[in-house]
Order: C-alpha cells, then sequence, then structure tokens
C-alpha cells in the first residue's frame, strides 16, 4: 500500500497574505496545478471582482468539472494571480450551507471530481480529512473560509521544502499551518 503524501497547508484571513504566500509557491517551481486553493464564492468576487480593471488580468474561462452540475465560468477577468488558479484546471465548487459555496482550485479539486457526487456530499470537512488535513485543522479551516478566509496547501517535493513552506506560511500570517 502506497504511503499518503502528507501536505502543507495554512488558512490566510488577509487577502495580501494569501496572495504572497501564493506567490512564494510560485517563485518556488509550484505550478498551479499543485497548488490547493480553497475560498467561498463571497471571499472570490470581494477579494477579486471581475469588474477590476486592466491591472493583472488573466482571461478565464468555463473549466468547471462536467457531469457535476458546477457548470458556469469563474469569469471573464480575475484580477491576481491567486484568484487566476481558480479560472484554470479543474475548479469545483462546493455547497456550503446557507446558499454559498466553496471554490476548490488545484490537485483536491480533481480528487473530488474524480471520486464523483458523492466525494462532494460528505462535506468540506470530509473532503479535507480524505485530503490528508487533519479533523481538527479541517474544521479550524471550514470555520476561516466562511468567514473570509482563503486557504492554501502543495504536496512538498522533499522535507526541506516542507521546512521552508511551513515557515513562510507562519511569517505570512497562516493560522493552522500543518505539515500532514
Amino acid at each position: 500500500m502506497a504511503e499518503k503524501k502528507k501536505i502543507v497547508t495554512a488558512v490566510f484571513r488577509d487577502r495580501l497574505d494569501a496572495e504572497r504566500a501564493f506567490d512564494y509557491l510560485h517563485a518556488k517551481g509550484y505550478t498551479d496545478s499543485e497548488i490547493n486553493v480553497l475560498m467561498s464564492d463571497q471571499t472570490r468576487s470581494t477579494f477579486y471582482p471581475t469588474s477590476k480593471k486592466d491591472d493583472d488580468k488573466h482571461a478565464a474561462g468555463s473549466m468547471a468539472t462536467e457531469g457535476m452540475g458546477v457548470g458556469g465560468a469563474i469569469g471573464t477577468a480575475v484580477g491576481a494571480t491567486l484568484a487566476a488558479i481558480l479560472a484554470i484546471g479543474t475548479t469545483l465548487a462546493v455547497p456550503l450551507t446557507g446558499g454559498a459555496s466553496l471554490l476548490v482550485a488545484g490537485p483536491l479539486a480533481a480528487a473530488l471530481a474524480g471520486g464523483g457526487a458523492g466525494a462532494v456530499t460528505g462535506g468540506l470537512i470530509g473532503a479535507l480529512v480524505g485530503a490528508g488535513i487533519t479533523e481538527q485543522n479541517a474544521k479550524a479551516y471550514e470555520e476561516a473560509l466562511r468567514n473570509g478566509g482563503v486557504a492554501l496547501g502543495v504536496t512538498p517535493r522533499n522535507d526541506d521544502h516542507a521546512d521552508d513552506i511551513e515557515a513562510k506560511f507562519k511569517e505570512y500570517n497562516g493560522e493552522n499551518v500543518c505539515y500532514c
């Protein structure tokens, strides 16, 4: 049985901190398809309005997972590199209570989509725990995401990367930083 790969995760309550952490991962050589990004649809629309002028625009198209009833486009233009990941690759909308949705991009979205609709109906905490995040951190992330936070995660290439990423996430005010 193959050992499950551990990921470094953190939640950021400030847009700038989340963007700096995301940009750090890019500078370290991680691609958009390797970085998990989770935020509520309300956070995305608040932090990254599609009506932003020409600065830092990224084209986006409909990349929602087929057959899961989450179709539609993320937007025609989103600001900042962090929001761009929500516009490329597999992006999944996971319903939250109260009518809101959680936007998931990166390997976690692909894993959820690969599991079919049943993987999503288990709820956010179940999906996060299934991805290797501790239940305690999953609950903290759910609360933070409901209140405007942005969660980031990446599977480090080695232990040195894990240590560096953990330290940088903490430096950028990441909460519940975990290598699990």
